[in-house]
């Protein structure tokens, strides 16, 4: 999963709770950075099964990242939800054709639910070897 946040705070208490949840979480403090890291990823072979962003960041905002990632065919079909505390912005992104949207402050039971729905449940916690 890949997380864009440009708040640390925010993005290190998504983490951490994605990460108990069982969940992989690379971030990006923007969309610029997203889609770097997205398309080394692929060259890589590996492939978030969902992006969290924030829409208001700097250097590069969500609405341009989730334009530069639906022009992308390599990475259009990633869902996306989308994270904001700017509630007046909600019909906008109705266009923007995202699996869901959560304004700030959210309920995590809610983001949860919408993640394990577009994500699939996290993968099985292996034990570390001693």
């Amino acid at each position: 999963m890949l997380l864009v946040e440009d708040d640390r705070a925010i993005r290190d208490t998504l983490r951490e709770l994605l990460e108990d949840e069982g969940y992989r979480v690379q971030w990006a403090e923007h969309g610029l950075d997203a889609l770097k890291q997205l398309r080394a990823g692929l060259r890589a072979g590996q492939r978030p099964r969902l992006i969290l962003l924030d829409l208001m960041m700097p250097v590069m905002n969500g609405w341009e990242f989730r334009e530069a990632q639906r022009r992308d065919p390599a990475l259009s079909q990633i869902p996306v939800i989308v994270l904001s505390a700017d509630d007046p912005l909600r019909e906008k992104v109705v266009g923007m054709s995202v699996a869901g949207w959560f304004s700030k402050p959210f309920a995590i039971s809610a983001l949860l639910e919408a993640i394990h729905r577009c994500a699939g449940a996290a993968p099985p916690q292996r034990a570390l070897a001693r």
